[in-house]
């Protein structure tokens, strides 16, 4: 890949990054939520960074019905920790494509750090993170790499740097 491709590879997930961070800030829950693909891992392990989740305890892991269940629950207004809605603001930085997977080399390995200001009646609290995700290339209307396709997220584990102390209730989209 010439340095040409790796930067637009860059500008895409940089793109997509910060649109995904803009929908979880303005509680765009089914923008945020089109984002996945079907067979999408969503997981934020507790009490360490690379523990099993199907033995240890985590967060969040959920599957892609999971997920839908999640955005269905927030859509209720009777989330109690979310009346009235936190305000959030995040930064993402540190973006860095660590390289292609996949059987058809459709799928990314991306690293990202992220510093969320939630808002609230508790307070304001922060939350810092990295996020690893597999980003995928799927048909569509984007930018891709043959200008068919488009990035969707297959994965996104978020490692919370204070994962491992008693957190405040973490009911909104990190």
């Amino acid at each position: 890949m010439s340095s040409a491709s790796d930067a637009e590879l860059l500008a895409d997930v940089t793109r997509f990054l910060y649109r995904e961070a803009r929908y979880q800030d303005e509680h765009d829950y089914d923008a945020w939520e089109a984002l996945w693909t079907d067979d999408a891992l969503y997981w934020i392990p507790a009490n360490g960074d690379d523990l099993d989740p199907e033995t240890q305890m985590s967060i969040v892991y959920d599957n892609r019905s999971r997920i839908a269940l999640r955005i269905r629950q927030l859509h209720t207004g009777k989330r109690h920790t979310q009346s009235p809605r936190s305000r959030l603001r995040r930064i993402v930085s540190n973006i860095d494509v660590l390289g292609r997977t996949g059987p058809d080399q459709n799928d990314l390995n991306v690293t990202a750090n992220a510093l969320v200001y939630e808002s609230n009646l508790r307070g304001e609290t922060l939350w810092a993170s990295r996020n690893d995700y597999t980003l995928r290339f799927v048909p569509g209307s984007g930018s891709g790499p043959d200008g068919g396709t488009e990035l969707r997220m297959a994965k996104k584990k978020v490692i919370l740097a204070n994962n491992q102390a008693a957190l405040f209730t973490l009911s909104f989209l990190i």
